[in-house]
């Protein structure tokens, strides 16, 4: 599925991605980047109002990596060619229908519970909750 998105979109998630994923790799910041496009087409949670990317990445205390100075400055060509990917539709598991993620302290494991979203699978440091099937059809 496209999203329809503006030029300053596809920079903003390419840094959201980068922000709060480049620790992780392409494949982390795709995850990342595949949990934005999934709330901007989830219709539920708190999610029911945002319908841009913009929105999305704009939420209040949603994503840290907006006050990171990674946010900051313009995507490179590489983070805005990932940030396509996710935005064509292209989804990477364990966030291919998560709505949330977060990384544990170190020495950590991830919750079972997250936002009372059930655990569906870790990358590396993160960890990615989904709600059950049936609540957001939109990315089931």
């Amino acid at each position: 599925m496209l999203i329809n998105h503006t030029t300053k979109e596809l920079d903003l998630t390419a840094r959201l991605m980068r922000a709060e994923g480049i620790g992780e790799g392409n494949e982390g910041m795709l995850m990342v980047g595949n949990v934005i496009i999934n709330r901007a087409i989830a219709n539920c949670h708190t999610f029911k109002d945002i319908r841009t990317l913009y929105d999305v990445i704009y939420q209040p205390n949603q994503f840290a990596g907006t006050k990171s100075s990674l946010f900051n400055g313009s995507a490179t060509t590489h983070e805005k060619n990932l940030a396509q990917k996710v935005i064509k539709g292209k989804n990477f598991y364990p966030a291919t229908h998560s709505l949330w993620f977060y990384a544990p302290t170190k020495g950590s494991v991830c919750r079972d519970i997250w936002y009372d979203q059930k655990f569906v699978g870790q990358y590396k440091n993160h960890c990615f909750y989904a709600p059950a099937v049936g609540i957001c059809p939109e990315i089931r």
